[in-house]
């Protein structure tokens, strides 16, 4: 009896040593699975250019579609988004491939990372629910803009996660949390974004990065 409690309790000790390096590797795997689509979905873009004079697509995201009023304080461009295609539709000639379009840590959202406590219901996931993990800088669409107009491409997000907790150890940001900006925050600060960027490098991003990429000018 002794013996199989002091092999139960090995086993033990080695299960409590194995199972975070396992976890680790299986979330490693979906970071280059999320990479590995981005770069196809970058590609996708850079054949539309090709047909469309060099100009991306005239497309926006689910935030942008189902959530309107994150472009309130900009009326022209909110007035045209009744009218514009989804992203993932656009360039599904291009693809042919919607599951391009899911990352694999996508668990889906509660808000708007960037427009914090805007209720934006996405579950299981945010693909399963919208078609599509990752939102776009659509001011790039509303502008027209071409990847030779950007003043700094390497340095512009184009496409990124929807959500900053799936490549993190931390929770998703519920509409509760306004009652604790504190905790918010801090889930923020350690949130991480896969970010394909207008020269069509791929790469993953702090919290602190990205907030850089959207501070970047077209």
């Amino acid at each position: 009896m002794i013996e199989l409690l002091v092999v139960i309790a090995i086993i033990a000790i080695l299960a409590a040593l194995l199972f975070p390096v396992f976890a680790r590797a299986k979330a490693a795997a979906k970071q280059s699975n999320c990479v590995s689509n981005l770069k196809q979905i970058g590609t996708s873009i850079s054949l539309y250019m090709g047909d469309n004079d060099d100009v991306f697509p005239h497309a926006l995201d689910a935030s942008d579609k189902f959530s309107p009023n994150i472009w309130d304080a900009q009326p022209e461009f909110r007035a045209r988004i009744a009218s514009m295609p989804l992203l993932q539709d656009v360039l599904q000639p291009y693809l042919k491939n919607r599951e391009v379009f899911r990352c694999p840590a996508d668990s889906g959202a509660f808000v708007l990372d960037n427009h914090l406590f805007d209720p934006f219901p996405a579950q299981p996931s945010m693909f399963a629910y919208y078609g599509n993990s990752y939102f776009f800088r659509t001011e790039i669409a509303f502008r027209a803009f071409s990847q030779t107009g950007f003043q700094l491409p390497a340095n512009v997000n184009v496409l990124f996660d929807g959500a900053g907790h799936w490549h993190s150890s931390e929770r998703a940001i519920r509409p509760d949390d306004q009652n604790n900006f504190q905790e918010a925050f801090r889930l923020l600060r350690n949130y991480r974004y896969t970010t394909l960027f207008g020269d069509f490098h791929v790469k993953s991003l702090t919290r602190d990065g990205i907030d850089a990429a959207w501070a970047t000018p077209l």
